[in-house]
């Protein structure tokens, strides 16, 4: 069956004084109708990079995706014209973004911001756009919906800015929704309620979810594929329950250890060792190879391949090729 989503050998560059910073390095994976996919790792390992690509928000010049192909559907996005893109995105491929007071208009009222996609896409008159406007706010859990709707965003809490975030991507029933960080910031409560939200609008409607969080309880609760990236590329991919079983990279391998379990105490919470490496001084090589524990030679000269594991993982590390016990 035909992916919603197939992206393949994705580049997304930034220029700046000191040099061109690759966010996003030949990154390739697919979400399938109906499936949730999470893409997990570290603040700066390009996930929201890959978001912003995929909705063609990479601003120009500082920005550009410089290679690659994102089919949806019958597209392929990045060859649309920006006309042809806008008939997509907010009405087939939505997208829920990380801080939701500074992607609201402050000087629009919500009513108003949720009204604008339906007006558009959906064509639907002011007065129809209005209405559904108040019943969307009450679906996604708000009181006094009508109140609400004449309420500018600074008048409202994060957790119900969160939700109104929600209403405007899910408004014109899209085929995929991306949510970038849904949760960050907000309380446990919320962040259950949040994400109970989503997974009952993705059931209802059957769309896509492409979920980009640093929360494993989240993608563990959410994912029925996972996808972890590190500086700006994938290391291991598989079903969430094999991955979370028998993680292979040993990246997953801290990310996974660095959890707290309940029931289990501990002196010390477990971080990984080291930092990310600087973006504008990358070489070939494993990027992840000064904070390995099983670092070897060819980690350091040479860039590992993502390949298939069995079990339906895949793992970009030396340690699964043949080609380092020969070199």
């Amino acid at each position: 069956m035909k992916p919603l989503l197939k992206v393949e050998n994705l580049h997304t560059e930034f220029r700046t004084d000191e040099g061109t910073v690759k966010a996003v390095d030949g990154i390739s994976f697919q979400v399938r109708a109906g499936e949730t996919v999470c893409i997990v790792g570290e603040s700066g390992c390009g996930k929201s990079v890959t978001a912003m690509s995929m909705m063609g928000l990479v601003e120009e010049p500082a920005g550009k995706v410089t290679g690659g192909a994102i089919a949806f559907g019958d597209d392929d996005l990045l060859r649309l014209g920006k006309h042809e893109l806008r008939t997509i995105r907010g009405h087939e491929m939505a997208m829920i973004f990380q801080e939701p007071m500074s992607s609201l208009n402050p000087v629009l009222k919500i009513g108003e911001q949720i009204m604008e996609p339906l007006m558009l896409h959906l064509k639907l008159k002011k007065k129809e756009a209005a209405a559904r406007a108040v019943e969307l706010i009450r679906q996604v859990g708000i009181s006094r919906p009508e109140q609400i709707a004449g309420s500018y965003p600074h008048e409202l809490s994060g957790g119900m800015l969160q939700r109104i975030m929600i209403a405007i991507a899910v408004s014109c029933s899209p085929k995929l929704l991306i949510a970038d960080e849904p949760t960050t910031a907000l309380d446990v409560t919320i962040q259950a309620q949040i994400l109970d939200m989503l997974r009952t609008f993705k059931e209802s409607s059957g769309m896509s979810l492409l979920l980009i969080t640093h929360d494993l309880g989240v993608v563990a609760e959410m994912a029925d594929y996972v996808i972890v990236m590190y500086s700006g590329k994938i290391v291991e991919e598989g079903e969430v329950t094999a991955l979370f079983a028998n993680p292979k990279h040993p990246y997953t391998q801290g990310l996974l250890k660095s959890k707290p379990v309940m029931g289990q105490r501990t002196e010390e919470l477990y971080s990984i060792p080291g930092q990310v490496p600087d973006p504008l001084d990358l070489t070939p090589s494993c990027y992840f190879h000064d904070r390995c524990e099983h670092c070897m030679d060819v980690c350091v000269s040479r860039e590992p391949l993502l390949q298939p594991l069995g079990n339906g993982q895949k793992a970009a590390c030396w340690l699964y090729e043949e080609a380092a016990i020969h070199v």
